[in-house]
């Protein structure tokens, strides 16, 4: 009689592999989403400084802030309105308007109905108005 060599797994071998991995994979996720939620809220923290920062500039040469049909677009390319045209900067207030962690513009309102300069905020993960975690809707007038 001759000896047969086993090659390879047997399906149950590779079944225990897979939820191995599996359990694993899910303590990981556990542990690592709150990470990416203060991630993402010290980014949307940092960009909001950023452009806060540039609407503070456009307002001392225009002595206004740009108007919400004007937008954040303002702090980036002269428009036909200004009343200081040759104060705007050669590369404008911003060089590029930063988007939010879920790759959404920031909403920006002037006049403003939620603080007392101008509204500059994100909607959160799903883009609607309100809601609670990765959903809440975070803006200047929290910070």
């Amino acid at each position: 009689m001759k000896n047969k060599k086993n090659k390879g797994f047997s399906l149950i071998e590779l079944m225990a592999v897979v939820v191995i991995i599996g359990i694993l994979a899910s303590i990981v996720v556990v542990n690592v989403a709150p990470i990416f939620q203060r991630a993402y809220l010290e980014k949307i923290r940092a960009d909001i400084t950023q452009v806060s920062k540039a609407l503070e500039l456009y307002r001392f040469n225009e002595m206004t802030y740009p108007s919400t049909d004007q937008g954040l677009d303002a702090l980036v390319k002269p428009h036909t309105d200004l009343k200081n045209p040759f104060l705007f900067p050669e590369n404008g207030y911003i060089s590029s308007l930063p988007l939010d962690p879920w790759g959404r513009q920031y909403i920006y309102e002037y006049p403003p109905n939620k603080s007392n300069s101008y509204d500059l905020y994100t909607l959160g993960a799903d883009g609607i108005e309100g809601g609670t975690g990765e959903n809440t809707d975070f803006g200047n007038w929290m910070q």
